[in-house]
């Protein structure tokens, strides 16, 4: 028998695999954004059923999820020209990503509470 939170390890390393296939000929910003939000959604969702966990432990364990989103896909959203310049920018870009999902999950955790 599995863990809620084996449970959802599970289905992150799913979707991570899934988002992988996906950015394989390249992503959009807008496909990376979409992909984003899913994961958030997906993440979400799974740790507020998790009860054992605190409230910052939570967010976390999701804020893990999404840097491993972008390091598993966000350099299939750069052009091969720009590739030079993404280099210097890429952990600034991580780091805004990650602040703007932090952001998001506050937004996010009311509404997946309604949809429960």
């Amino acid at each position: 028998m599995t863990t809620p939170l084996e449970d959802m390890a599970a289905k992150v390393r799913s979707f991570l695999d899934d988002a992988r296939a996906k950015a394989k000929d390249g992503l959009s910003v807008a496909e990376f954004g979409e992909l984003l939000v899913a994961m958030l959604h997906l993440v979400t969702d799974e740790l507020d059923a998790v009860q054992h966990l605190t409230g910052p432990e939570k967010k976390g364990i999701a804020m893990e999820a999404v840097a491993a989103l972008f390091d598993s896909v966000a350099d299939k959203c750069v052009p091969m020209a720009a590739y030079p310049v993404w280099l210097a920018f890429r952990p600034l870009i991580r780091s805004t990503v990650l602040a703007l999902a932090s952001g998001a999950l506050e937004s996010l955790l009311p509404l997946v509470r309604a949809q429960s």
